[in-house]
């Protein structure tokens, strides 16, 4: 399986996380299994080709939802994407269905819908796309402050809201507490600091896990398999 992410302009920090493509060879076998890891994105994904089923047989437009165990996904031969990993607060922006209606699962999008037109054309032209959709959107003041700050309180505070109001608004919007979304968080730069860090042990450290041990557990939990495995053949998300 090929997977590819493009270099995204700062313009769109903070509310989109990825563009993606992907293929999988016309050449091989009929069906190729993958898992897909959790990465606290809500992602857009248009298949040009081929097949895909994940729980069930999957359109040509669909959203998956925030993830918190790996999805078992069978692409079919041939398959090809292109995907748009969006913070849950920038698909909210776009008027998008509430992410706690559909964790660990996906939703279908009407192909003539203003989010499915998102994704049409080349990579580029998505990305201009999406420049030009939130240009004039005002990124909330609780995105950065969670993609920067360690702790619920740390955002909290950044954010200008107390800890029990942040507690409340991230039920209500994301179906988790916010100490369940860092979690993901955490994870997401994990699966990156495997591969830039010298050892294990260096990236468990730098990712603030209390040691290695703890990193192996969360890898187990959230991948389904440990980091020296995600290490030798992740693919990003994919493992």
């Amino acid at each position: 399986m090929h997977y590819h992410e493009l270099p995204l302009p700062a313009a769109l920090d903070n509310l989109v996380a990825a563009v993606w493509v992907a293929s999988v060879p016309e050449d091989g076998a009929k069906w190729v299994e993958q898992e897909a890891v959790p990465d606290g994105c809500v992602e857009l994904i248009r298949r040009h080709s081929g097949r895909s089923v994940w729980r069930r047989e999957q359109p040509e437009v669909f959203v998956t939802g925030l993830a918190t165990c790996p999805a078992r996904l069978r692409l079919g031969a041939g398959s090809r994407f292109t995907g748009v990993k969006l913070w849950p607060w920038a698909w909210h922006l776009l008027g998008g269905a509430p992410c706690r209606s559909f964790a660990d699962n996906w939703i279908a999008i009407a192909g003539d819908s203003p989010i499915a037109t998102l994704i049409e054309g080349t990579e580029r032209e998505i990305i201009e796309r999406l420049i030009e959709t939130f240009a004039p959107v005002a990124v909330p003041a609780l995105a950065a402050a969670l993609l920067e700050e360690p702790g619920v309180s740390a955002i909290a505070r950044r954010a200008s809201i107390s800890v029990r109001k942040l507690q409340r608004d991230f039920q209500r919007d994301f179906g988790m507490p916010p100490r369940s979304y860092l979690r993901l968080l955490r994870f997401r730069s994990a699966m990156t600091g495997v591969h830039a860090h010298a050892s294990l042990a260096d990236a468990a450290a730098a990712e603030g896990y209390a040691d290695q041990a703890h990193m192996a557990r969360e890898f187990r939990s959230l991948a389904g398999v440990p980091p020296s495995v995600a290490r030798s053949r992740a693919k990003g998300p994919f493992v």
